[in-house]
């Protein structure tokens, strides 16, 4: 029987190169998404017919429940747990007002809390169980209007080791973090058509190029694969050297 993933935002950006990773790996990936329809079917129509696109607010916890649910029942016992769900409302200090507190925090930490929860039980058998969750190199380095965001990835941090200590020795959980990596969002983030304002971001960059989705999902692969096996509690950072910590 194919193993089960279940991904949350596995349908775009890095989540998409993680869940098409999952699937040549041998997996049915279930992607968790949340309002946009379209792309979740254009992202079926790309991966064929073992990935299982789902409608899920991971804030949410009944929704978390009936999502994980409906993926058990079709698919059987998930082996791997992908938390990459995430959201960014920025605003500086002074003018977060504590919806948008909430509603980062709720995503980006309760989230993955709230999936964990659902997925573990379902766990029980399965070989090699993995969860990994997607941090940000914000979650260590602070930055500007980002005052939710960076609390919510930072949490998610220790979130994984507080995991990796109680799920031990039967299932390994790590974090890893992405870097620059190119993606829809981060051009329009960061102005990355303009030629100035990329080279401004390479210079801050040791190897001297912006990751791709497909730098992220190796390192992904190792996570979640036997060469990894006595790897758990850890974060892995691929940001071509941006941050030495």
């Amino acid at each position: 029987m194919t193993a089960l993933a279940i991904a949350s935002g596995g349908t775009r950006g890095i989540g998409f190169a993680l869940s098409s990773r999952l699937i040549a790996l041998g997996h049915h990936v279930v992607g968790l998404y949340h309002r946009d329809t379209a792309r979740a079917e254009a992202a079926r129509d790309e991966l064929g017919d073992r990935f299982t696109p789902i409608a899920c607010d991971v804030a949410d916890p009944d929704q978390v429940t009936a999502a994980v649910d409906e993926a058990v029942t079709r698919f059987g016992s998930p082996r791997v747990l992908v938390n990459n769900a995430g959201l960014n409302i920025d605003k500086p200090f002074a003018d977060l007002d504590v919806e948008s507190w909430r509603r980062v925090v709720d995503v980006n930490l309760t989230g993955p809390f709230l999936l964990t929860k659902a997925v573990v039980p379902h766990m029980a058998g399965t070989d090699d169980p993995v969860i990994v969750n997607i941090g940000a190199t914000t979650g260590i380095r602070p930055r500007r209007n980002g005052a939710n965001y960076c609390a919510s990835k930072a949490g998610l941090l220790q979130l994984t080791k507080c995991l990796a200590l109680e799920l031990a020795p039967r299932i390994r959980v790590n974090c890893l973090i992405p870097g620059m990596t190119e993606t829809d969002e981060l051009r329009e983030r960061f102005n990355l058509d303009d030629p100035a304002a990329r080279r401004a971001v390479l210079d801050e960059i040791p190897l001297d190029r912006i990751g791709t989705v497909e730098d992220i999902a190796d390192a992904f692969e190792f996570l979640v694969s036997k060469g990894s096996s006595y790897v758990s509690g850890q974060r892995l950072i691929v940001d071509g050297g941006q941050f030495m910590w």
